[in-house]
């Protein structure tokens, strides 16, 4: 087996064990006699599986009775049109922190059904930086608030939540899920694709407070209204069986790491290896004001692009993958999400110290 370490900003790497136990499990799950992916969604074989996922899910994100948990399709992207649907009455107002390409499309879908008032901004500098918010500006009747909480594209995350008090704050978490410790009291929704530290594309994870669930629009598709998932357990219709199977692989993983706690300590370590060289370096720069640096993703660039491209293409020769960065930055990005190991961005480190070395 020669496995790379892979950067990629999703699908992206899972932990070894994981993979080793579904491999373990992929052509007999348990004494079923067949693969999960072979399961009918109403068994109670598979039951128990989703049940187990659930339960673990709540229990290392300590989500309480007060909400619900569920598997959904569509990425986070349906996301964008669901939450207005459900919690936006017609001609209703959205407040909204905009820090990327996310928030970006979900603007776009709010305006759909309604008015969104943009609190704060950080367009004017491409992304790469958190803007600073003034309470005296959020809407008191706004539906809710939204925020990505991680910013994948430009590495940047709210290292600080706004305070939005009896209006629902609602968090696309889909690239820092898992990642570090939060308080899901504080959210009235989470939502996050599951590619990134949770499993396969293929699955959304919805995590909604439960009086929040009820109220769509008239208009709102049957398939995008949370209470058709809620009432129903996630199954309303064959659900993305095999990838909540993964997901919920990962979820022990996580635990038997200590929980989320232990994670956020890990992913503090990577990151502060990699952020210590960038700022000595003479070549390669990060591309984010430093207060506001994603765990995460870590845009840098050297201010050539040639010398960004040999980087990147030298890199892979030696086993360290997908660094290429995304349009919007350029240059190039390390993901480096819960399964990547510390020794992963060492050697990415140490391979940079021995490119500047190289290319002064």
């Amino acid at each position: 087996m020669n496995r790379v370490f892979n950067f990629s900003a999703g699908p992206t790497v899972l932990p070894i064990s994981v993979l080793e136990k579904a491999q373990s499990e992929l052509v007999e799950y348990g004494n079923s006699g067949m693969s999960v992916m072979e399961m009918s969604h109403r068994s109670a074989d598979y039951k128990a599986i989703i049940d187990k996922t659930t339960t673990d899910l709540r229990d290392i994100m300590n989500i309480s009775d007060e909400y619900e948990v569920l598997f959904l399709q569509g990425g986070a992207s349906t996301q964008f049109a669901m939450v207005p649907l459900n919690l936006l009455k017609t001609g209703g107002e959205v407040d909204l922190i905009h820090t990327g390409a996310w928030t970006k499309r979900a603007i776009a879908e709010i305006k759909k059904y309604g008015k969104v008032n943009i609190i704060a901004s950080s367009e004017d500098k491409n992304y790469t930086y958190l803007p600073s918010w003034d309470k005296n500006d959020f809407s008191k009747n706004a539906a809710y608030f939204h925020i990505a909480t991680n910013n994948t594209i430009y590495g940047t995350r709210f290292t600080t939540l706004p305070d939005t008090g009896q209006v629902p704050l609602v968090g696309d978490m889909s690239s820092n899920i898992l990642s570090e410790v939060y308080d899901v009291n504080k959210f009235g929704i989470i939502y996050a694709g599951a590619q990134k530290n949770m499993g396969p594309s293929g699955v959304t994870v919805v995590i909604i407070r439960k009086d929040l669930i009820g109220h769509a629009m008239d208009i709102t598709p049957t398939m995008l209204d949370y209470k058709t998932h809620a009432d129903k357990g996630s199954m309303y219709n064959t659900p993305p069986t095999y990838g909540i199977y993964m997901c919920g692989l990962v979820y022990q993983w996580v635990s038997e790491q200590g929980g989320v706690k232990e994670v956020q300590k890990m992913n503090e370590a990577k990151a502060k290896l990699l952020y210590d060289f960038l700022d000595e370096s003479t070549l390669f720069s990060g591309t984010v004001t430093k207060k506001d640096r994603s765990l995460m993703n870590v845009p840098f660039v050297t201010g050539n692009e040639e010398i960004d491209a040999r980087f990147v293409k030298e890199a892979k020769e030696v086993g360290l993958v997908n660094l290429k960065g995304h349009r919007s930055v350029g240059g190039m990005r390390a993901s480096m999400y819960n399964a990547l190991p510390y020794e992963g961005t060492k050697a990415l480190v140490d391979f940079m110290k021995q490119f500047e070395s190289v290319n002064k």
